[in-house]
């Protein structure tokens, strides 16, 4: 016969053992699968759509660049037209230089009317910067064309609700974690996952970003993807090895 301390003991036990099965394990970024689809094939703009003036292959990347006999006439985009971003898993390597900004669209939509060139896009923007102080780096949530601004910053474990945004104490990463992670001046590897209404944002394989929308009118379910070229100073970006999955 189990004596008292040991049959709480055993209570205890048990009990822990529930709620390790009941928690969610903390999302993490899945290795290569069959499932996905690769969304540029290394040589040619098959699949996408873009300013010809400003949008090309070379070497093997996709390379955006504006000049200053060239500029791009408002922000710009290159729109993947072979399907839309719904809940999703998006994988790919970039890099820039620093004299603007760029940014990877997804659940956006494509605008037509009232813009200054064809290629105009609003929605969630993954920014992307080759930059390391807080907050003017990559990987935070912006809301391009619309009124929320930067939505979400790095570092941060946020929702937006009806009364606006709220962000929980977090240890994701600091900026001097950032100055470690990020690869100035070379390639960094970007993956965003979403699913429902809640998204991540990785970069180099570590989760730096979790948002979740909660606002009725606001959130964005699904919608285009699109690369982008920032109006103003003379920029370059590259993009490679691009990979998407549904979940």
């Amino acid at each position: 016969m189990l004596t008292r301390n040991a049959l709480r003991l055993t209570t205890l036990l048990v009990a822990l053992a529930c709620l390790t099965v009941q928690a969610e394990p903390p999302p993490v970024v899945p290795g290569p699968a069959p499932a996905y689809q690769s969304l540029f094939n290394g040589k040619d703009l098959t699949g996408w759509d873009g300013d010809p003036r400003l949008w090309s292959v070379k070497d093997g990347v996709i390379h955006g660049e504006t000049t200053v006999e060239n500029p791009a006439k408002g922000n710009t985009f290159i729109i993947w037209k072979d399907g839309t971003t719904a809940d999703f898993e998006l994988k790919l390597q970039f890099r820039c230089n620093a004299t603007n900004n760029s940014g990877i669209q997804y659940r956006s939509k494509h605008i037509t009317e009232k813009v200054g060139n064809n290629w105009v896009v609003r929605g969630y923007q993954h920014e992307l910067r080759n930059e390391l102080k807080f907050p003017n780096t990559s990987s935070f949530i912006y809301d391009e064309g619309g009124s929320r601004g930067r939505i979400c910053l790095v570092g941060e474990e946020a929702t937006w609700d009806q009364d606006g945004k709220h962000v929980k104490k977090s240890d994701l990463i600091d900026q001097a974690g950032f100055e470690k992670l990020f690869k100035l001046d070379d390639w960094n590897d970007v993956t965003i996952m979403a699913k429902g209404n809640h998204i991540w944002h990785y970069l180099n394989g570590k989760l730096i970003l979790d948002f979740t929308d909660n606002e009725p009118k606001l959130a964005l379910k699904e919608g285009i993807l699109a690369l982008q070229l920032h109006a103003g100073k003379p920029m370059w970006v590259e993009f490679k090895n691009i990979q998407f999955r549904k979940l």
